[in-house]
């Protein structure tokens, strides 16, 4: 059976490379335990290509047919491994570099796309220096960050000393960014890019910011309806070929994350690697396009042959990422909603998620605005009780 070489580990993908007789060997980092039966390697630091070269190299995986990358932070290790060992997919390490770090991507852009002014911040960055470029309320976070973590939106000198105090441990030039703050709601797309074309695109609103549920809130998204608003449709792909274009991506699924303003959409950034959370599920249900195969033929050197039916879905779904709340229980949720999936365990010892999930759930509905509300209304009685 050939091999996979997987860079971090994820339950859904682990069943679709399985289902196409692959044996994955995950590379993950301290403490994480891929389950029972896996092979795998830990590493110190997911992002130091040479530790997961080493990983790779010491464990001699035999038949090693791709390397993928299951998040953000392995994308560029995924390139040099591919590189090294010399297997198909994306090998150019360089160009993974302008999908990771934030500001060689906003720097690199073509000038007719908008988005957040961005700069690294050196030792020494003074609050005031920033607040002249940037304006009185900015973000700081990790120059290769995901998921928000470590993110802050700055509007004080003492707020500014706070998020430093979190983020430059290491004393790195070009360890952190700051940009200019957007206020505005989030869409974001998810996509194959194949070809330098975009070959199929489907376009999801979060409930709140990924920065609002680090923060507590509760993380949740739904596949819009592309009938309702062909305008932002049409912008949000214009923009899409426009960064993977201009940027020289791969062949890749990828998930840019973008800001409604009333003068049009402004880029958030623009990632070459799976979406996260539930978002494959909810794309699969209500389009059949599989995110998963998609990114495990990518890295096999073969082309996505799934027939990507653009035709409007008979249903839209969409996930909520549950918070633990002593005062429900699973039955608690099922009597007061309908679901078409949910997974809440009521043991207090059920292991935290990314974004405080200790659940998840899928709901669905032939009307989107409708699927919005109810939506709405779950994470309400999750927060609420």
């Amino acid at each position: 059976m050939p091999s996979i070489i997987v860079v971090g580990y994820r339950d859904d993908l682990d069943r679709a490379v399985r289902s196409r007789g692959l044996d994955p060997y995950y590379i993950v980092q301290a403490p994480m335990n891929p389950p029972p039966g896996r092979r795998f390697t830990r590493v110190s630091d997911m992002e130091n290509a040479q530790e997961l070269l080493r990983a790779v190299l010491s464990a001699r995986i035999s038949d090693v047919a791709g390397v993928l990358s299951v998040h953000e932070m392995g994308v560029f290790g995924a390139a040099y491994l591919r590189q090294q060992l010399n297997l198909p997919g994306n090998t150019d390490s360089r160009t993974a570099l302008y999908f990771r770090d934030k500001y060689l991507q906003k720097s690199a852009l073509p000038d007719d796309v908008r988005r957040a002014r961005c700069r690294y911040v050196p030792q020494g960055t003074s609050f005031a220096e920033l607040v002249g470029e940037l304006g009185e309320v900015f973000v700081v976070k990790p120059a290769t960050g995901a998921g928000s973590l470590r993110t802050e939106i700055v509007r004080t000198p003492d707020e500014y000393a706070r998020a430093l105090s979190e983020l430059l441990p290491n004393e790195s030039d070009v360890g952190v960014v700051a940009e200019s703050f957007v206020d505005a709601r989030e869409v974001y797309l998810d996509g194959i890019w194949e070809g330098g074309a975009l070959r199929w695109s489907s376009l999801s609103s979060n409930h709140i910011s990924p920065l609002s549920a680090v923060k507590g809130g509760v993380l949740a998204a739904h596949v819009l309806d592309r009938r309702r608003q062909p305008e932002l449709f049409r912008q949000a792909d214009t923009l899409a070929r426009r960064v993977l274009a201009g940027l020289g991506a791969p062949d890749c699924v990828f998930h840019m994350e973008t800001f409604v303003e009333e003068s049009g959409l402004t880029l958030g950034e623009c990632a070459i690697r799976l979406p996260g959370a539930l978002s494959p599920d909810v794309n699969q249900l209500t389009f059949g396009v599989d995110l998963l195969d998609a990114e495990i033929s990518l890295a096999l050197g073969e082309r996505f042959t799934q027939d990507l039916d653009v035709t409007a879905p008979d249903r839209f779904y969409g996930y909520i990422l549950l918070r633990r709340s002593h005062a429900l229980t699973q039955e608690d949720f099922e009597r007061a909603f309908t679901f078409d999936e949910i997974d809440y365990p009521s043991s207090p010892d059920a292991p935290l998620g990314p974004y405080g999930r200790v659940g998840q759930a899928v709901v669905s509905d032939e009307d989107e605005l409708q699927l919005q509300k109810t939506i709405e209304d779950i994470v309400r009685f999750n927060e609420l009780g």
